[in-house]
């Protein structure tokens, strides 16, 4: 069943302008009920301001005063919210991971030269001008760049990036790095050869240690340290 575009908010004016239950509301907003009675009751952690399904075409006046007359009835939306749609464009960085940016483009034209600017203008979401500028070192604030990893930073994720440098290296003729295959398929047994190495290290460390106590308790105790003033 389809939702009022703001829920909460639209439970807010139900409330506080229609005789509605809030059963019949929470069914509408696709709320449960007791999230309607903290709205009623004014204890919800958000303090909401209503949103008038009525000026949205969410409901009708005429569906309102039906459901009002029965509290059995469910109320049905008269206008769909119109679905958002994102158009293309620029990759979108959250505020507080734009000041990364720089360090994320310098890591990669320091690691990866064969990747574009282009590329790496969608994969980071920043302009060429910006990249131009960390490339040429004459960005207004390139004294305090430092290169770091872009996925560290969480500006892309390890296999965007994986993939933009591999398509840059297939571009630009470059051979992939060799990969160690020699345990490939067999992690199993690589865990397995290291818990026993670990196992065997403690075993040696309480060896250790209980030769350690038996020789402090064998009467006359350590013999290795004489006392010259001891007659």
């Amino acid at each position: 069943m389809a939702q009022p575009l703001m829920p909460h908010a639209t439970a807010s004016w139900l409330v506080d302008n229609t005789a509605l239950t809030f059963e019949q509301i929470a069914d509408f907003c696709g709320l449960h009920i007791l999230e309607v009675q903290a709205i009623a009751d004014d204890t919800a952690a958000t303090k909401l301001t209503g949103r008038d399904p009525l000026r949205a075409g969410e409901l009708t006046q005429e569906e309102i005063e039906r459901g009002q007359g029965d509290p059995s009835y469910r109320l049905k939306m008269h206008k769909e919210p119109d679905q958002a749609t994102r158009t293309r464009g620029p990759r979108y960085t959250p505020v507080s991971k734009r000041q990364d940016k720089p360090d994320g483009i310098a890591w990669i034209i320091r690691n990866h030269p064969e990747v574009s600017d282009g590329q790496i203008s969608r994969l980071i979401g920043t302009t060429r001008t910006t990249i131009a500028a960390i490339r040429d070192r004459t960005h207004w604030n390139i004294a305090n760049i430092q290169p770091k990893d872009p996925v560290t930073l969480g500006l892309c994720s390890q296999r965007e990036l994986d993939a933009v440098v591999a398509k840059a290296a297939k571009a630009a003729g470059l051979e992939a790095a060799p990969q160690d295959t020699r345990f490939e398929g067999d992690r199993e047994a690589l865990i397995e050869e290291l818990r026993k190495e670990r196992e065997a290290h403690a075993r040696e460390a309480e060896a250790a240690h209980a030769a350690e106590l038996a020789g402090e308790a064998a009467p006359g105790g350590d013999r290795g340290f004489v006392d010259p003033f001891r007659s």
